[in-house]
């Protein structure tokens, strides 16, 4: 089977849940409900996170258009994320899943 039959055959939802996979991708996404985050107040929020692993998480969001990336640049200069247009469409699909 092709490359192109796969993907076309694929349901859109598994899509999704491997984008959305991963340690701590779910918590991220729940914290930007509240509003725009920043890189060091993750760190202390998300126990057991490390850079590395939350700067990867936050870069593939951001890859895939769930969340933006805003640089402020203001003294001190610092980066803010908060959900995108398309993460924004997500959170019936998480509402829904916290009610299960």
């Amino acid at each position: 089977m092709e490359k192109n039959q796969k993907s076309e055959n694929r349901c859109p939802a598994e899509d999704l849940l491997k984008t959305l996979s991963g340690k701590w991708k779910p918590q991220l996404f729940k914290l930007a409900l509240d509003g725009p985050l920043r890189f060091g107040s993750l760190l202390r929020q998300v126990e057991g996170a490390n850079k590395q692993s939350l700067a990867t998480c936050l870069k593939e969001l951001v890859d895939e258009g769930y969340l933006d990336k805003v640089v402020i640049k203001e003294k001190p200069l610092h980066i803010e994320y908060s959900l995108s247009e398309k993460g924004k469409m997500l959170i019936p699909v998480f509402e829904q899943l916290e009610v299960l």
